[in-house]
């Protein structure tokens, strides 16, 4: 089936954790037509059942599918993905790629054998994280701490407000004082949201600690499957919300620093 040169990229996120990712989607393929859809009648996703999110994230990814016809949608969540990943695919026709917490390159990189994983308390309780955990962390030490508090820090950074110093620290200080903390040498930033704060988190953990993310990896990802692919950007770019427009105006800087001017209610 050939695809429209005007078939956009679906960037699908609980907020707008997921501009990290289209910042990095940007690099990789700036001629991309794109539309980022954020969630934020649903948010938090993170406190949210698992039935709840499979079947919202679905539901709203057919429904964004068929009014806009993407060619790849990408669920530029990891609590989302995590969960829903497998349904939505089993629901859309067109290529998904998820968002999984980097482990992977989080065990290649550590030298102390100890890594950190910040996320959701939905992420870092799911058997896919397990899973990550036992393919290529085996031998590794990998300690996981829930820090909600970092989404509202940088939603609230995006917006221009000052950022959450506490929650910063309740992060840092959650992962340290785990059993082994002390030797964390590299942490995985398990949500979209986090490495919006990645000079802040940076300057707390200390220069001896890397943080790792998984934006670069899927946006490589994505260049891949639309390899190959003709893209056209006639109509522009746009950001669509679940929820009051006013939340996503708030927004507009960060939206227009991607090339997003275009905001819309879905």
């Amino acid at each position: 089936m050939s695809v429209s040169a005007q078939s956009p990229i679906l960037l699908f996120d609980s907020g707008v954790g997921g501009l990290s990712v289209l910042a990095e989607v940007r690099k990789a393929l700036p001629q991309a037509r794109v539309i980022y859809a954020a969630d934020l009648a649903g948010l938090p996703y993170g406190a949210k059942s698992e039935a709840q999110i499979a079947a919202r994230v679905a539901g709203l990814l057919g429904r964004m599918s068929e009014r806009y016809r993407p060619r790849l949608a990408c669920i530029a969540c990891n609590t989302a993905s995590t969960i829903a990943l497998g349904m939505v695919r089993d629901v859309l026709e067109i290529p998904v790629v998820g968002t999984v917490p980097a482990i992977k390159p989080a065990a290649a990189m550590s030298k102390s054998g100890v890594i950190g994983l910040l996320g959701t308390e939905a992420t870092i309780r799911q058997p896919y994280v397990d899973n990550l955990e036992r393919e290529f962390a085996a031998g590794k030490h990998l300690l996981r701490f829930a820090a909600p508090g970092l989404v509202e820090a940088a939603e609230a950074k995006l917006r221009g407000e000052p950022v959450d110093r506490a929650a910063i620290e309740a992060a840092v200080k959650g992962l340290r004082a785990m059993p082994g903390g002390e030797k964390i040498d590299t942490v995985v930033l398990a949500c979209t949201h986090f490495p919006l704060l990645a000079e802040e988190l940076s300057a707390a953990f200390g220069p001896d600690v890397r943080l790792v993310d998984g934006a670069t990896g899927i946006a490589r990802r994505i260049a891949s499957l639309t390899g190959g692919e003709q893209f056209e950007n006639a109509e522009g770019d746009l950001a669509v919300t679940t929820g009051d427009i006013e939340s996503l105006q708030a927004l507009a800087p960060a939206l227009a620093d991607l090339g997003i001017r275009r905001l819309e209610r879905f």
